[in-house]
């Protein structure tokens, strides 16, 4: 024996359904012109360090974690920006190198993963860069023993 008993509208009707959305407002247009919006030239932002990375090897996070370390250690004006150059091609494979550019010389190698060996710990990293950019700034606790 089957009863056929129709559903209520109080038995298909899902939660959301009985709550009403609300409705948010786009946040107001402001008067920006940005034709008057100025690109920050590379050249100008030194010193900078660039981070090359071999990107096959996907060291983006670890590229990522160093920016951030060395600009809460040296922020601006001390360091104007850090750039993340990811690499693609049999010829950077491995690669992880810290570059220095400063002034008007030529950017300076501070750390290459091949030639010294493996990923720069923080604290030498951090010394050599200190050592070009601010001579006698001590690190606290990232510092070499004297």
């Amino acid at each position: 024996m089957s009863l056929d008993v129709a559903p209520t509208a109080s038995d298909t009707a899902s939660p959301q359904c009985s709550i009403e959305q609300e409705t948010v407002s786009p946040p107001p247009i402001t008067s920006l012109d940005v034709s008057k919006f100025v690109f920050p030239e590379p050249s100008l932002l030194v010193p900078a360090v660039t981070i090359e990375f071999c990107d096959r090897c996907r060291w983006l996070h670890r590229a990522s974690w160093v920016q951030t370390e060395l600009l809460l250690t040296f922020p601006p004006p001390v360091l104007q920006s850090i750039a993340l150059v990811p690499r693609n091609s049999e010829d950077t494979a491995g690669r992880f190198r810290v570059w220095l550019s400063a002034d008007s010389q030529p950017p300076r190698l501070i750390w290459d993963r091949k030639v010294e060996g493996g990923f720069p710990e923080l604290k030498v990293l951090k010394q050599r860069l200190r050592d070009q950019l601010q001579p006698g700034k001590s690190l606290g606790h990232s510092d070499r023993k004297t």
